[in-house]
């Protein structure tokens, strides 16, 4: 599996917790910034990683932000991302389980980063149920059309 995060100058402080996270998993990532505090846009981070896993280069992304709502808002606006906002471990599971969540959006002044590596590793690890599920994604992207 190969994961693309981007995050904002909200969302930064997830991000190291995240990465150790990814790394002692194994897991293949990119990192396609931001790399500081500084203020920056997120629909441009939002974009980047949207980007690359509808295009196939990257089976699911990491969006981190403020809140992970901004995130979601933009990365929803690309054709074939279920991006989805998430903050409990139910959640967690759902989005994966139930909508084949590939862009998981998660907020760093509402998360501690050990909070955030969970719902990761739960998203991460939850299978996809298919079944009545399939035909609900593909009327969802038949709203894409």
């Amino acid at each position: 599996m190969k994961i693309a995060i981007g995050c904002d100058h909200g969302g930064i402080v997830l991000k190291p917790a995240i990465l150790e996270f990814l790394d002692k998993k194994g897991i293949s990532y990119e990192d396609l910034g931001t790399y500081t505090t500084d203020s920056v846009d997120y629909p441009v981070y939002a974009k980047k990683v949207a980007d690359a896993v509808a295009s196939g280069a990257f089976e699911k992304g990491i969006l981190l932000c403020g809140t992970g709502i901004g995130m979601s808002i933009a990365a929803n606006k690309v054709k074939g991302i279920r991006a989805a906002v998430l903050s409990d471990e139910f959640s967690a599971a759902a989005c994966s389980a139930h909508n084949d969540a590939n862009v998981l959006c998660l907020g760093g002044r509402v998360l501690s980063p050990e909070k955030a590596v969970k719902l990761v590793d739960l998203w991460l690890t939850t299978p996809f149920e298919g079944s009545r599920h399939v035909r609900r994604l593909g009327l969802i992207a038949d709203m894409e059309k």
